[in-house]
């Protein structure tokens, strides 16, 4: 059985086939759609920062669409390699790093706002304590999918709060501190299960 997520992290075929097709056709590779997807969120990044909330959530939520056609062109050209792989994934850790710097140097410059500054510290803390135990995870030859509140819920979130405007960005960040930081620990516990059932040994 897969594991539970809030969000559906694939896409099926059948809906980015006609998307990557022509692009498969022009020469696009996937390195260069990841990095599209980079550059759209450090643009994003630079909205949030000047205060252009509506506008960094447009523009963040439709460059991290790209994360999902990276690998179904990948898989489409044959071209699935371990670097594209390990790539992508630091420019999706580096690209959500961008949009929460843009929000800190946006209430920085507001003045008094020590709680959204504190909150978007612990949300970067959860962000990469995630990725960072599914990585020594399966550096130990665990696989490790589980999670309640991974990236695609992340972004999905901040997006929309950035849409609906100042006032839900402050609430988003609290759910995306706590919720990070609590991931991390789901797959801490999850690992652990997994080495018990493994036996001793592991």
């Amino acid at each position: 059985m897969p594991p539970f997520t809030l969000v559906p992290h694939k896409v099926s075929a059948r809906v980015t086939d006609p998307i990557v097709a022509p692009l498969a056709a022009i020469g696009v590779t996937p390195n260069m759609i990841s990095v599209l997807g980079f550059a759209g969120n450090v643009l994003a990044a630079a909205l949030a920062a000047g205060g252009h909330f509506l506008a960094a959530g447009l523009v963040m939520l439709a460059a991290s669409a790209l994360d999902l056609l990276d690998g179904a062109l990948a898989r489409k050209t044959n071209t699935v390699t371990k670097f594209g792989a390990v790539f992508d994934s630091v420019l999706d850790r580096m690209s959500e790093a961008a949009v929460l710097a843009g929000l800190l140097f946006h209430y920085t410059q507001a003045g008094s706002r020590t709680q959204e500054v504190l909150l978007i510290y612990a949300a970067v803390v959860g962000s990469i304590l995630v990725s960072y135990v599914r990585a020594r995870a399966e550096g130990i030859g665990i696989a490790l999918r589980e999670g309640l509140f991974t990236r695609a819920e992340r972004v999905l979130l901040l997006g929309i709060a950035l849409i609906v405007g100042h006032g839900a960005v402050p609430v988003a960040l609290w759910i995306l501190a706590v919720l990070a930081n609590l991931t991390a620990v789901q797959r801490v516990f999850v690992v652990w299960q997994k080495l018990r059932e493994e036996g001793p040994d592991r």
